[in-house]
């Protein structure tokens, strides 16, 4: 049975050797870089099934590096792990197509459980069962197989992690999506787990398929409660 094979790309010896510790006794093969050029080269001759990346490398930032990942390969799941908490990174990284973004010092126990959480959603990689391969809303038509959607503002190449929220909001159309119930069902995480990764992939999408992005019409928020789609661009109601 083939383990799954993470690249780690992190500079710093000592997290690099706590990191690799946990991993393996996980179950996982770990192929660890300390660059983000052995990090391309590795990434151009093998296969993986996660990268974990550092953002503050010797050659190059971290972020280039994602980029660079995101224009080859859509289906690659990045996990960010940095000292760089600022919301700028953090927002950047996963316009540049990150599927998560965690802080050092982090929770040992919560960076598996997100491993694991990625891992599992090999569904990512085609449409779910029953899932037409099609859905349009507003001026947006969405391909599930294709991984892109035509919107107003172009086309956008979509990733994994993309498409699973977007198939996750078109089958519960109008139901209002909770925090908890959306970090369980898309990264995988404990719903008691506090991240700022779904707001910003919730932005991301407005970007995305809102006319006016900061007057969202079709992904909604409900103060308190989560998120809810509305197909037919319901505007948001009066408080």
């Amino acid at each position: 049975m083939n383990r799954p094979r993470i690249l780690l790309v992190e500079d710093e010896t000592h997290i690099a050797q706590g990191i690799i510790f946990n991993l393996e006794a996980d179950g996982y093969e770990v192929i660890h870089v300390e660059t983000g050029t052995a990090a391309l080269a590795a990434l151009e001759h093998g296969r993986f099934s996660l990268v974990v990346l550092d953002l503050m490398l010797p050659d190059m930032d971290g972020l280039q590096i994602c980029q660079r990942i995101r224009v080859e390969n859509k289906r690659l799941p990045i996990l960010i792990l940095t000292a760089r908490g600022n919301e700028e990174d953090r927002v950047r990284g996963l316009e540049l197509g990150a599927d998560d973004y965690m802080t050092k010092p982090f929770n040992l126990s919560e960076f598996l459980l997100r491993v694991q959480g990625m891992l599992r959603r090999s569904e990512w990689y085609r449409p779910d069962a029953g899932t037409t391969e099609r859905y349009a809303f507003g001026t947006n038509e969405v391909d599930f197989r294709g991984r892109r959607a035509k919107t107003a503002h172009g086309s956008v190449e979509l990733t994994e992690l993309e498409v699973r929220m977007l198939q996750i909001f078109f089958s519960r159309e109008d139901e209002t999506l909770s925090r908890p119930e959306l970090l369980e069902s898309v990264w995988g995480v404990s719903p008691e787990s506090e991240t700022r990764t779904l707001d910003n992939f919730i932005v991301r999408l407005r970007k995305y398929f809102e006319l006016d992005p900061s007057r969202p019409v079709h992904f909604l928020t409900e103060r308190g409660r989560g998120y809810r789609f509305v197909r037919n661009g319901q505007k948001v109601r009066a408080e």
